[in-house]
């Protein structure tokens, strides 16, 4: 049993494989929390929580006389509003009389086997291996008839314990919700620093890390969607962490709206974490007998450094959280025709690609694009799903078939999501399109948003859907979003803040509907490439479009910054055309290939256009790929030299150690070169090892302590792959 209850029902034990979480319920009800680290045995520790009279900060009614005891001061799980502490807090209420304040109490729990789901939104799931735990603990509001459910899931194996709230209105009163956030952790001790994924198109999931004081640390979006700008996951570490050492705790949320994260230490120079959906522009009306359920954390502590908590997310949502027919299953080779022919393409041109392709060894072509509807270039068509004919040459079963002829299979870009105002589909229903009454809209790429709240704007999506590929021979979609939300508001909800929550719940039920109906089809995620790559998104679509952005050595920070959340498996990465289209850099085709290896890999050029030597490179490159792809997609991931310096590298090893694959490429160079050494990780100590860059064999503890040495110089963005073989 991961989940243990003493001391009479109020002291709560939440165990992983190391790590122990702890929370006490005190003499006046309130949920303390006392301890998040390493496992530890099951006593009370909330004696370690230091009280004192502490000037301005008042006490509750429950402590009568005692100035020691305040909200303001204590660790708690749920903090609430208006009561006393004037901390970040996590929910807010407004009740019919006007007032606003929040002050939960202990009221009971109880133990469920298994993970638990949240209505309309993707969480974890129990895996054939291991099954969760849940523990939900009840609080009810001491004025009113508004209780809390709050769910603690464990995944001993995995290390990972999740949180999220549900709340009640029991009363005969409406109440408006203010603020659910689902996740509060609080420190009492210690410095910490914050590590978070700030970006922007095309240059996603930068890494920043930054002390945590007293002035407030946030992540966050309102763009309706978790944006390129942030990234809902976050890690608060110790100042001393590195890869291989200290303290380490990531929250990641699962959800892709609006959100924030936030950190700050108080007067008591305690740190308190809180995440959950933003509450910009959000308020939800509660009547009798509804419910509201906030969206799942993951929370995962490592002991030993940054890597191991990467790793552990990378094994809990691979496992726990990608669905379907490719969760395991190999993704094929495809080449995208984006980049190859933007809008400016035929069923002809097509064709040619794919023939080319096709004798190179790739197994999939995608159509992007501009297929449908009156769509010649980004200002028009977008909710016209109509096959263009006439543009095409033939209808789309025909263009499938004659792919599928070569031996490849067909993919279809999609843009579900959005609708553009020069289109039939706008003409006929202008109020399904989020927009202001009386008020010009703002335009981006001449597209507005569809209100994915109205049931009827979802069941038209999904018919149009069906009708195409139920048609035609599809094997994948890429289903890409290409713009933010503002304008808000709703012909079905008004000017009513539940406008942002509830189009993402429609996003998720249409996505959830999709999957159902096409199982087999491999769904790949994009908006602008990474502008929503979070792990909600990974529970429909198994890997994600990971940045528009295709230039080699910027796709080194970008994948590296992804690295900390995210599988490899789930990251989109293709080798593209050189001048790079995004950027102008000129890098080797070899180069390129070797960085785009670290994903789901493809290409996104015209293969017509690339000389005989490189077109030999691709099929070396789609032998690699299938060589490595076990080893890539299941393997132990290791950062080994970050972006920044002379070299970036980074490392693959199996779970038996037997295996090892390490990519280096060099960033800068400079004349007089000193050698250029890196470090070997994940290897075995009591193993000896074959490493092919120079044919030597050693044990694993040579190999780890004495890292390799490069025998030559190497040139700016040259590449290398080198293995290790263990020798029996």
């Amino acid at each position: 049993m991961a989940i243990h209850v003493t001391q009479n029902g109020r002291l709560f034990h939440l165990h992983t494989a190391d790590s122990t979480y702890q929370m006490y319920a005190d003499e006046k009800d309130v949920l303390l929390h006392t301890y998040y680290g390493k496992r530890i045995e099951e006593e009370n520790l909330s004696d370690l929580i230091y009280r004192a009279d502490v000037g301005f900060s008042g006490n509750p009614p429950e402590a009568g006389g005692d100035r020691r005891y305040s909200l303001d001061c204590l660790p708690q799980e749920l903090p609430s509003s208006g009561v006393g502490d004037f901390r970040s807090d996590c929910i807010r209420l407004r009740h019919q009389d006007g007032s606003a304040a929040a002050d939960f109490r202990y009221e009971g729990y109880e133990i469920l086997p298994g993970s638990y789901r949240v209505p309309g939104m993707p969480a974890l799931y129990d895996g054939e291996e291991e099954q969760g735990e849940t523990l939900v603990i009840s609080m009810r509001e001491t004025a009113s008839a508004v209780t809390v459910r709050l769910f603690y899931g464990v995944f001993e194996k995995e290390n990972v314990i999740t949180r999220t709230v549900r709340v009640e209105n029991h009363g005969k009163s409406e109440v408006l919700l203010e603020e659910c956030l689902s996740c509060c952790l609080d420190f009492q001790f210690g410095d910490y620093d914050l590590i978070t994924f700030p970006g922007r198109h095309a240059m996603e999931r930068n890494v920043e890390r930054a002390r945590v004081g007293h002035a407030r640390l946030e992540a966050s979006s309102i763009r309706g969607a978790s944006s390129h700008q942030c990234n809902p996951a976050v890690i608060l570490c110790a100042p001393e962490a590195t890869e291989d050492f200290g303290d380490c705790y990531g929250l990641c949320l699962v959800y892709s709206g609006n959100f924030v994260a936030s950190a700050q230490k108080d007067q008591r120079e305690q740190t308190r974490v809180v995440m959950g959906i933003n509450p910009f522009q959000f308020s939800f009306r509660l009547e009798e007998g509804e419910a509201f359920d906030a969206p799942q954390v993951i929370l995962s502590y490592s002991d030993s450094g940054l890597t191991k908590l990467s790793r552990q997310y990378h094994r809990i949502l691979q496992e726990h959280m990608c669905r379907g027919k490719y969760r395991k299953e190999k993704r094929p080779v495809l080449i995208n025709n984006w980049e190859a022919t933007y809008f400016n393409f035929d069923g002809d041109k097509l064709a040619k690609i794919a023939e080319k392709a096709a004798k190179l060894g790739i197994e999939m072509l995608v159509l992007d694009d501009g297929w449908f509807g009156k769509r010649e270039d980004d200002n028009s068509g977008l909710g016209d799903w109509f096959v263009n004919e006439k543009k095409l040459g033939s209808s789309l079963k025909e263009l499938g078939e004659k792919i599928h002829a070569m031996g490849m299979k067909f993919g279809l870009w999609f843009e579900p999501e959005m609708i553009s105002e020069d289109s039939d589909l706008y003409r006929a229903h202008p109020d399904w399109a989020l927009r202001i009454p009386g008020r010009e809209p703002n335009r981006s790429r001449n597209q507005l948003v569809l209100d994915m709240s109205r049931q009827d704007v979802r069941d038209y999506l999904l018919k149009r859907l069906t009708d195409i590929l139920s048609d035609a021979p599809i094997d994948y979609v890429k289903w890409d979003v290409n713009r933010n939300l503002c304008d808000i508001y709703s012909h079905v909800h008004g000017r009513s803040g539940e406008v942002y929550h509830r189009h993402m719940l429609g996003v998720y039920d249409l996505l959830e509907r999709f999957c159902a109906r096409f199982p087999d089809i491999l769904l790949e995620g994009c908006s602008g490439g990474g502008g929503r790559f979070d792990a909600a998104m990974l529970y429909y679509s198994p890997q994600i479009w990971c940045s528009d952005n295709t230039d080699a050595i910027n796709r080194l920070s970008i994948q590296y910054g992804t690295s900390f959340f995210y599988p490899v498996s789930m990251v989109g990465s293709h080798v593209s055309a050189a001048p790079n289209h995004q950027t102008g850099r000129v890098t080797s085709f070899m180069t390129r290939g070797h960085v785009a290896l670290s994903g789901s890999f493809g290409y996104e050029l015209d293969l017509n256009k690339v000389s005989e030597e490189e077109q030999a490179l691709v099929k070396e490159q789609i032998g690699q790929f299938h060589q490595y792809y076990d080893l890539i997609h299941e393997g132990d991931y290791y950062r080994i030299s970050p972006p920044g310096g002379r070299f970036c590298a980074w490392e693959f090893v199996d779970r038996q150690r037997a295996h090892a694959l390490l990519t280096l490429v060099m960033t800068s160079a400079e004349g007089n070169p000193v050698p250029v050494h890196t470090t070997v990780k994940g290897l075995d100590a009591n193993r000896q090892y074959r490493c092919s860059y120079d044919n030597s064999i050693k044990s694993g503890k040579s190999w780890m302590n004495g890292g390799l040495t490069l025998g030559k110089a190497l040139k700016e963005y040259e590449s290398l792959l080198i293995t290790w073989e263990a020798v029996e």
